[in-house]
């Protein structure tokens, strides 16, 4: 690979049954580039996460993906109400979702704990009322 490979998806908010549509085609996309399974694995989770959390909690946003030659930038941006509270946000359990939400089948608290974990760097910018823009780094070795 040459520059970097862009690919922008808009996350439709309250819809569940799109949501994780961007994860699987930057997945797909990462399979037809040859990068390897645990790579995709790890990208394909972060997405998911937070494509959910969008969709939950912002009524949508935007995911851009920039791949590059050995790493892969994720940015997630929504202009939803924002974190309140970063720190207990990232504690595994942690939930703001509705009990609606939580009957779906969402809302466990671990969308930000495994963006986290299956991200080599995760940067949250977040203004309550204005939204809210995760950065995720994940780095890979061609083979």
């Amino acid at each position: 690979m040459g520059e970097s490979i862009k690919l922008e998806f808009e996350v439709d908010g309250d819809n569940f049954e799109s949501a994780g549509a961007a994860s699987e085609e930057v997945k797909r996309s990462l399979k037809q580039l040859g990068i390897e399974p645990g790579t995709i694995r790890r990208v394909a989770i972060a997405m998911y996460e937070g494509e959910i959390n969008m969709v939950i909690h912002a009524h949508g946003g935007k995911a851009v993906v920039d791949i590059f030659n050995n790493h892969i930038e994720i940015k997630l941006q929504d202009f939803g109400p924002g974190i309140e509270d970063v720190d207990k946000a990232m504690q595994e359990g942690f939930s703001t979702a509705t009990e609606t939400i939580r009957n779906l089948g969402f809302g466990a608290g671990m969308g930000l704990p495994n963006m986290k974990k299956y991200s080599d760097n995760m940067k949250i910018e977040t203004e309550v009322g204005k939204g809210t823009t995760v950065h995720l780094l994940i780095n890979f070795e061609l083979k």
